[in-house]
């Protein structure tokens, strides 16, 4: 009983720390700050790098100051939050359109395996993340008399037309 009688002082029940000590835990938090930070930002970056080819990664910074600056612990908490959300961010993107670039290419396997069923088809090759413009393209058979008798071929255009300026280089004599 006589523990809850006992009237305490909230300002005498935290002690007085020293100005050393709070350096000291306030320098070792920014280190830990700044370290998480910089792995964001390499995961980040190699996310980047990931999704480069891909089409790239929506943008997400809006409100960049380009001044230097010192921030203190909340600011730097902040930072480490936002990037944590980008980061994430870019991993939705990323496993999106990856799963969409599978699914384009079990569609062309079908179109390989089974022309017939899949008249007039076509996907490009950004489509299922190649490089190049490319397309594969299901089409009949030597024409009008291919498509009567249903012989169907996929086929896979050649890519993109020359430049106008290398198109006019290249003039026959």
């Amino acid at each position: 009983m006589d523990l809850l009688e006992l009237e305490m002082n909230p300002v005498q029940a935290i002690p007085d720390l020293e100005p050393g000590v709070v350096e000291r835990d306030e320098l070792a938090a920014r280190r830990s700050l700044r370290a998480q930070v910089a792995k964001l930002e390499r995961e980040l970056a190699d996310a980047f790098v990931t999704a480069f080819p891909m089409g790239g990664l929506p943008d997400g910074v809006k409100d960049v100051r380009r001044d230097p600056r010192v921030l203190v612990l909340g600011g730097l908490e902040r930072v480490r939050d936002e990037l944590g959300e980008r980061l994430q961010s870019a991993r939705v993107t990323i496993s999106r359109r990856a799963e969409i670039q599978e699914a384009n290419r079990v569609y062309l396997e079908r179109m390989l395996l089974e022309p017939r069923k899949h008249r007039y088809a076509r996907i490009s090759c950004e489509d299922l993340g190649e490089p190049g413009c490319g397309a594969w393209h299901v089409r009949p058979r030597l024409g009008l008399i291919g498509m009567l008798m249903g012989w169907w071929q996929v086929k896979l255009s050649s890519g993109c037309p020359l430049p106008r300026a290398a198109r006019a280089c290249v003039r026959p004599a």
